[in-house]
């Protein structure tokens, strides 16, 4: 138990828009049948994480440094997946979806378009703060994160209490049945599928894209394995603690390291599969048993209002105490998402950098501070300029479809790492490649069917 604990960051990071927007989204739409593709995602991005782990643990190394240990080279694919994860957690549309709760408590119903003004106005204020906040030291930042920790475990104590008292017992077993409905003799796809939206669920269900990837500075960052020989370089850029990677070290496959191997994996499944994997399922199916049970089926989630229906159906039926019960909760996790975002966006641009460039490696000083102050400036920037580009939905899912593109790279990436640099006894059985061959051909067949349907809808 004092070892396992990435699992819950890495959740506690999850618990956002896929689960609370895309899901119950998806769910009103076309109803809970359509939660498979949301196991699937969870349990093929668990493989992905442990396989991305499994790298880290021998080497000591975040899995980006061993892509980057690949041809073309490290500066190849230092600024590839700097670039890519900025085109994925670059988007504003979380600041404005935790603006459409906002604009919703203020007005006291549910925004439309002729809101559009106010949900940009605190849109553009919601955004502005993370960006702030992510400048505004370690002590609020370590404040910020026990206020994250007590709002998200409340967040699912309320939607678990909501389920246990409001949801009828036959809504249960509703939800529950969706998450395996094809073997249950339902269609896996709905007729005149919106895949820009089904694509969106399952990238952004658990984690998605270069998020996952991230889980490998913290396993290195907590000590795990082979990173606790190798740690990291530590900067301090306005007041944050900022990690920088070093080169790795590898072991012998001896007997004896053999044998510690195997316990560190067993603390590494521990913490993928019970912790993240359960939790993610969890965290999937309680916003989608008040989905099920209190909005209309056939109902379109979109606009300037997506961050307060489930808060208007409940308090339908319930009143205002859950109105706004539900509205700070909604504005929780989609604003800790995108401070998530805007402080993540930073630090890996940065340690990506870094590890490719040997020019910024050679005056640490000044360019570690330019790195990371340009990559949190270009992100505000962009968010500024994509504020008002469209709607908070279209933005979310826009950033979901090219982490679903980007969780296909990097499992097959993953794959050819652990093939070339592991020793032959700690590879992974045929199975787990094959896994991840399944992994890449899921997301990027969902992923190429929405680019498809918005080319030919556009057409």
């Amino acid at each position: 138990m004092r070892v396992i604990g990435p699992g819950a960051i890495l959740l506690a990071f999850s618990v956002g828009a896929g689960e609370w927007l895309l899901g119950p989204a998806a769910i009103a739409r076309y109803g809970p049948t359509i939660l498979w593709i949301a196991a699937v995602s969870v349990v093929l991005q668990a493989l992905l994480n442990t396989e991305m782990a499994r790298y880290t643990l021998y080497t000591g190394e975040p899995i980006f440094t061993g892509f980057m240990r690949t041809a073309p080279g490290p500066r190849f694919w230092g600024w590839t997946y700097a670039g890519l994860h900025f085109l994925q957690t670059g988007w504003p549309g979380w600041a404005l979806g935790a603006a459409t709760a906002v604009t919703a408590l203020f007005l006291g119903r549910l925004p439309d378009a002729g809101d559009r003004a106010v949900v940009l106005y605190f849109g553009y204020l919601t955004f502005l703060v993370s960006v702030l906040l992510v400048l505004s030291g370690e002590t609020v930042d370590k404040t910020l994160e026990y206020a994250q920790s007590f709002m998200i475990c409340w967040i699912l104590a309320f939607l678990l209490l909501t389920g246990l008292f409001l949801v009828p017992p036959g809504v249960w077993g509703m939800v529950g049945a969706g998450f395996v409905a094809p073997l249950l003799g339902s269609p896996a796809f709905p007729p005149g599928a919106d895949w820009f939206l089904l694509a969106g669920l399952a990238a952004y269900t658990g984690a998605g894209g270069t998020i996952n990837a991230t889980l490998t500075y913290w396993l290195r960052d907590k000590g795990i394995g082979m990173g606790g020989t190798v740690g990291s370089n530590q900067g301090v850029v306005g007041g944050q603690r900022v990690n920088l990677s070093l080169a790795g070290a590898v072991f012998p496959p001896s007997g004896e390291n053999l044998r510690r191997w195997k316990g560190w994996w067993r603390y590494l499944r521990a913490d993928q599969w019970y912790i993240w994997t359960v939790g993610s399922l969890v965290a999937t199916a309680l916003p989608g048993l008040t989905t099920v049970a209190f909005l209309q089926p056939g109902t379109t989630m979109g606009g300037h209002g997506v961050g307060a229906y489930l808060a208007q159906a409940l308090a339908e039926r319930y009143g205002p105490a859950l109105w706004a019960l539900t509205l700070l909760g909604s504005f929780w996790i989609l604003f800790s998402t995108q401070l998530g975002n805007a402080e993540g966006c930073a630090r890996v641009t940065t340690d990506l950098l870094w590890t490719a460039t040997g020019r910024l490696r050679e005056s640490r000083g000044g360019n570690v501070r330019a790195v990371y102050y340009g990559a949190l400036l270009a992100f505000a920037l962009w968010g500024c300029a994509a504020i008002p580009l469209a709607d908070p939905l279209t933005q979310i899912l826009i950033g979901a479809n090219i982490a679903g593109a980007n969780l296909a790279l990097l499992s097959i990436h993953t794959l050819l790492v652990n093939r070339k640099f592991l020793p032959r006894e700690l590879r992974p059985p045929l199975w787990r490649e094959a896994g991840l061959v399944l992994s890449a051909l899921f997301f990027v067949g969902l992923a190429t069917a929405a680019l498809a349907q918005q080319l030919f809808t556009t057409r």
